[in-house]
């Protein structure tokens, strides 16, 4: 059940307050206890219907189960996002006439690139202030 206390424990300690307090004081005892649950889960469901009022209508569409601390184990999550990733396929050698084809393409769009040309020595490099 919870930290340990199973189903046998709970009879043995139920038998041994039966024996403690007696056959006369049984039935009151058991009438208290009785009252006592029938108290608290009117409490609780008052409560959820109180939560449930105050919080309104977009409460009913809350996935409770997704906000469950217990399910994000760090570990499963670590793993998970390293093997997302799909390995990347190996690099192919070109054949002469496409390493060539490459190069020109390669060229022509340096060609028509807008780099601004290197600094010359000491000189302070542009600001920009949206930049940062």
């Amino acid at each position: 059940m919870f930290n340990g206390i199973t189903i046998e424990k709970l009879l043995l300690i139920g038998l041994i307050a039966g024996m403690i307090i007696g056959p006369q004081r049984l039935p009151r005892y058991a009438a208290a206890l009785g009252q006592f649950a029938r108290r608290a889960r009117d409490f609780a469901r008052s409560a959820g219907s109180r939560v449930k009022e105050e919080m309104g209508e977009d409460f009913d569409d809350v996935d409770w189960r997704t906000l469950d601390p217990r399910q994000y184990d760090p570990r499963r999550i670590i793993r998970e996002a390293l093997l997302d990733d799909p390995p990347t396929p190996p690099v192919k050698p070109q054949s002469a006439t496409m390493a060539a084809a490459g190069t020109a393409a390669a060229a022509a769009e340096s060609a028509t690139s807008t780099k601004a040309p290197p600094l010359a020595a000491g000189e302070t490099p542009p600001f920009d202030a949206e930049a940062t």
